[in-house]
């Protein structure tokens, strides 16, 4: 009976924990300007100080840890600066990736347990799966369609193709990013990044594969100003945002 209260009670807290994480990620995409980047600056800061608290845990020297510190400073920086800049071009683009990453996450789970089959790196993740991958690689690609649809007006000439690869690299990628967290948290000996957010660990056990995804687009985005003439990803999609 004690048991069974215990987790009613973790369940209780982790999702009163959700739904405000839930009404503030929210609130600040939609209202933007001021309240998202400073919403985004502090979702940063956390993940960057998880970050630190992480490597220094398995860094042995002070040039290691100092190597992992400006490390985290690029690719949690990045990342922040481009989820401002994503703002100002619409929100439409942050929702669509957010529920790529939600669905890739979904599917790999859904079908990583009906399948089963070899692990993908099993000294990382033991739960991970190639059949979860594919499931849920499978899933981001639907949904980022379908949310793309709904929030989007695609011109190009076959957009299925065109976005639905993009969106299965996406989902590799947010996959990776996953991978990558709990890399770092198994060298560190830790479950979670921190005691952040009651009953879901850390933000950066929650963001993981976002931070990847868009510090990827980000460098795309960079190379294609850098090199005339390759495009960004901004110009394969195609997509203009209402």
């Amino acid at each position: 009976m004690a048991g069974g209260e215990a987790n009613k009670s973790d369940l209780g807290v982790r999702a009163a924990s959700a739904v405000v994480m839930l009404a503030a990620a929210g609130a600040a995409l939609w209202l933007g300007g001021w309240l998202w980047r400073a919403f985004v600056i502090l979702l940063g800061a956390v993940i960057l100080w998880e970050w630190q608290r992480l490597a220094v845990r398995f860094s042995s020297s002070m040039w290691s840890r100092s190597i992992w510190a400006v490390a985290g400073l690029i690719y949690v920086g990045v990342t922040v600066a481009a989820l401002i800049l994503l703002r100002e071009i619409g929100w439409p683009i942050i929702v669509v990736l957010i529920v790529l990453i939600i669905a890739t996450d979904i599917g790999a789970y859904f079908a990583g347990r009906a399948i089963g089959g070899p692990k993908i790196a099993p000294r990382i993740s033991p739960s991970k799966t190639w059949a979860g991958l594919a499931g849920g690689m499978v899933l981001a690609v639907i949904s980022g369609l379908i949310a793309l649809r709904f929030l989007a007006d695609v011109s190009t000439e076959d957009p299925t193709v065109l976005d639905g690869a993009s969106f299965a690299v996406l989902a590799v990628v947010a996959q990776a990013g996953d991978f990558f967290e709990s890399w770092m948290k198994r060298k560190a000996g830790v479950k979670d990044s921190s005691n952040f957010i009651p009953g879901h660990g850390g933000l950066f056990d929650r963001f993981d594969g976002l931070l990847a995804v868009v510090f990827v687009l980000s460098l795309i985005q960079a190379i294609g100003l850098l090199l005339p003439g390759t495009p960004t990803h901004t110009e394969v999609a195609n997509v203009k945002y209402q």
